[in-house]
């Protein structure tokens, strides 16, 4: 085999690194921590400042941003893991505000590499370990970790994380962690480490009682519950944010954050408690806080750039957040909202939460999406078609998008990461630029 030379050559080996028993399917699927605990150990990867691991079913990107905004305009060096990538892979990795440089990374994808040896790696534990190792090397203050797929046994786990936080917990990925909330929290909760601090912002007391069930259980040194820390005064929402008065240990102050959408407001008073929790020494205030916010950005979250809305509203709970926010928001009308979304989730819902903001659904299906999770477009539209919905199959990505541009005031681009991305990709925008 030829070595690979570029980022686009090593990202396609490790494409084809995965064995046929790590494949994305429920029959293949193999979720272990050995493989990339062992690679880790050859490496010698070890962090010198505090790592934060986030969990979550929804909000988990948008509390890392706030996380490593606030603590970066504090005047700490911060290193930033996010996942998946929407255009570039250097989204994953961004030192100090920066997507690492694509030259940079090519030897950390040789060292493990050669340090991984006969053991078989995934995508995401190979790129995990590269970004980890970059990180490292630019010794940075504080390291914020996306978990992936669950908690227990993502790949993100195998860092013994100094600060293991679970922001909520909604029916997603149910084929792999469970079909019930409580099943769910159980695989989430499992990044909880003894004699280490866990925070959890789940709003509803029965499922945040149970995550903290799990953390005492797991010997967590200390259990912060968000919702009994922090009081909401108010909440306003627009196209360019969000604006809320908060209450936190005897402080009262506004503060917005560029992110639009109520629950931003969640994620910002997640965000401060978490920071507190990793060190007394990353605890700001609520005026600190204020002056942290105003350039915190996260790619596919609410991105409004012109007529577009790009955001990975992937489940049912995402969507419900997100046709909440078009509602504040209000943008011009007619709304159409081009849709593609992998068949293992629950489409369904989403098609029925999202009618309630849409003029017109463009159904599709986006390049990079595995063919083996396409959803069926006839059986999408059938669908549709029963709920009396204005709705059309489009099945070229890039027809789907220039035409609906050309016919609707707002076009909303939502239901997958493959989808948004593949959007931004066509049309030129930046994941990074807002």
């Amino acid at each position: 085999m030829t070595p690979p030379r570029s980022l686009d050559d090593w990202l396609a080996h490790c494409e084809r690194l995965n064995p046929k028993s790590m494949e994305f399917t429920r029959e293949r699927v193999e979720f272990t921590l050995d493989r990339v605990r062992a690679v880790r150990e050859r490496l010698g990867l070890r962090f010198e400042c505090p790592v934060i691991s986030v969990a979550g079913t929804n909000g988990k990107g948008s509390t890392c941003a706030m996380i490593e905004s606030i603590a970066r305009h504090a005047g700490y060096r911060t290193a930033l893991h996010i996942k998946p990538h929407l255009v570039h892979f250097e989204e994953r990795c961004v030192i100090d505000g920066v997507p690492a440089a694509a030259a940079t990374l090519l030897p950390h994808f040789e060292a493990v590499e050669a340090a991984r040896g006969d053991i078989p790696l995934t995508y995401f534990e190979f790129t995990l370990l590269v970004v980890l190792r970059a990180f490292i090397a630019a010794r940075p203050d504080l390291v914020i970790l996306e978990v992936g797929l669950g908690g227990r046994l993502d790949a993100v786990n195998a860092i013994d994380a100094d600060c293991a936080v679970v922001t909520n917990i909604a029916l997603d990925h149910t084929e792999y962690l469970g079909s019930t909330l409580e099943e769910i929290a159980r695989e989430k909760a499992g990044i909880f480490k003894r004699d280490r601090p866990a925070v959890i912002g789940e709003r509803d007391p029965r499922i945040r009682e149970l995550l903290a069930d799990h953390a005492r259980a797991a010997g967590a040194s200390s259990v912060r519950i968000v919702a009994d820390e922090i009081a909401f005064h108010s909440i306003r929402v627009d196209d360019a944010g969000t604006t809320s008065e908060l209450e936190w240990r005897g402080e009262r102050a506004e503060l917005r954050t560029p992110l639009p959408g109520r629950h931003q407001a969640s994620n910002l008073a997640f965000a401060l408690v978490v920071l507190e929790a990793a060190g007394a020494e990353y605890r700001v205030s609520l005026e600190e806080a204020a002056h942290h916010l105003e350039r915190v950005h996260i790619p596919g979250r609410f991105q409004h750039v012109g007529r577009f809305i790009f955001d990975v509203a992937h489940n049912a709970a995402g969507a419900e957040v997100l046709a909440q926010t078009i509602a504040a928001v209000s943008p011009p009308k007619p709304i159409a909202v081009v849709l593609c979304v992998l068949r293992d989730k629950d489409w369904r819902e989403m098609i029925r939460v999202l009618r309630n903001v849409a003029s017109h659904f463009v159904l599709t299906n986006a390049p990079t999406a595995p063919t083996s999770r396409a959803w069926d477009l006839a059986e999408v539209h059938e669908f549709t078609r029963e709920l009396g919905l204005s709705a059309e199959v489009v099945a070229d990505f890039d027809k789907a998008i220039q035409q609906t541009a050309a016919d609707y005031a707002t076009v909303l681009v939502t239901g997958s990461f493959h989808t948004v991305g593949d959007a931004m990709s066509l049309l030129q925008v930046s994941p990074l630029g807002g």
